[in-house]
């Protein structure tokens, strides 16, 4: 008598069917499908993720070896390694795109009020950056970077509460990341938080008239002249508070506002920082504070790709690559959530080693992964002390 859930399926339940059958609907997903749908897809692509499966053959044999429990996961039919390699190459990977854009939604709703305690700001943080995933040219062509490289690009805009992605999207290894900015729509009050890379002084701009900020750091070259000095503190490191306008012929056009300057040096790496930033009102070490934070999104993209299977692919198109990094976000998202929703005071990291091994298990969610020891019963515990006793 099947009695309680499985722990695959307390995680799924954190998906909404009804959203999740309008992402399939809007791209066509399981038009003319007769047998496994992409809601079975989703279900064995993200199980791979959750119990770090290495290919879709482990994926496929191992849901099988437990094929009386496959309808209590939610398949209707045994899983085929070349049905779900056929699904992941011809379905839409924008299906799994949206339905993770969802999950974005609820999860930072859940992880609004979690900004570092030392930033006291109204408004979000977004912490923007790309990470290159590296591909082999003989088996991803359409991914060619140089002559004998291959990469594609995800680039991420990282909200600093909870670490959750806000957006997120593909391109290409040889196209610049400033180009992401483009895609981006950008939150009034907001300030978005980049290195170097993305400094385009009318990009810039753009994110100056829809009322956000920004914080970058300024470019050796930068031509400029100073019209105020501000008083500083130089206790807190910070060197000059400078109000500026761009000198440049080209800069100056594309960015005809002022611009305020500030001139920072870190005693713990012994390096000096000059950041741009279009917030005048923040206190300049709290700028400093911002932009140290930008690193978060490096950590990010290591915990990612040490964590999530988006290093090994399991399809060689396009659609393929797309779908499974967008699967494996989804579960990373749902992680997250499940970690908020029950109060679960422990690491993502050591929540999913835990699911890798705990997948079929029927024991609750919170109780499996409860940092709380796990109390034997009385007889039992006597018998263990009776072991060792000679």
């Amino acid at each position: 008598m099947h009695q309680g859930k499985y722990i695959f399926s307390q995680i799924m339940d954190s998906v909404s069917r009804y959203q999740f059958n309008q992402c399939v609907a809007r791209y066509g997903g399981d038009y003319w499908i007769k047998h496994f749908s992409c809601w079975e897809q989703f279900l064995a692509m993200s199980f791979g993720q959750l119990s770090f499966r290495e290919s879709l053959r482990d994926i496929a044999v191992c849901l099988n070896a437990y094929g009386d429990k496959l309808y209590h996961l939610g398949f209707r039919s045994p899983v085929v390694r070349t049905t779900l390699a056929y699904a992941n190459e011809r379905r839409d990977w924008r299906i799994y795109r949206d339905y993770a854009e969802l999950l974005i939604k609820e999860a930072r709703c859940l992880y609004a009020n979690e900004l570092p305690a030392d930033l006291d700001l109204d408004g979000a943080v977004y912490l923007i950056d790309s990470t290159t995933i590296e591909l082999s040219l003989n088996l991803f062509p359409w991914a060619r970077l140089k002559k004998k490289r291959a990469s594609v690009k995800l680039n991420v805009a990282l909200d600093l509460a909870g670490n959750i992605p806000a957006f997120f999207d593909f391109s290409g290894g040889k196209e610049h990341d400033v180009f992401f900015l483009d895609r981006l729509e950008f939150e009034s009050g907001a300030h978005y938080v980049m290195d170097r890379g993305y400094i385009d002084f009318n990009r810039l701009h753009a994110i100056h008239a829809a009322g956000a900020f920004f914080v970058t750091r300024a470019k050796d070259n930068l031509s400029y002249h100073r019209l105020y000095s501000h008083p500083i503190e130089k206790s807190t490191g910070v060197r000059c508070d400078q109000t500026i306008v761009l000198s440049g012929y080209q800069t100056a056009r594309h960015y005809p506002d002022k611009l305020r300057r500030i001139s920072y040096y870190d005693a713990g790496t012994n390096r000096h920082y000059v950041f741009l930033t279009n917030d005048f009102d923040l206190p300049a070490e709290t700028v400093a504070l911002l932009y140290k934070y930008r690193w978060r999104i490096e950590l990010f993209f290591k915990w990612v790709k040490q964590h999530l299977h988006i290093k090994v692919f399991w399809g060689r198109s396009e659609n393929a690559v797309k779908t499974q990094i967008c699967i494996a976000l989804c579960a990373y998202l749902l992680v997250a959530i499940q970690k908020k929703r029950l109060h679960i005071n422990r690491e993502s990291y050591e929540i999913l080693q835990i699911l890798s091994i705990a997948i079929f298990d029927k024991t609750p969610f919170a109780q499996r992964i409860s940092e709380a020891p796990r109390f034997f019963p009385e007889d039992i515990a006597q018998k263990q002390s009776q072991l060792w006793d000679y």
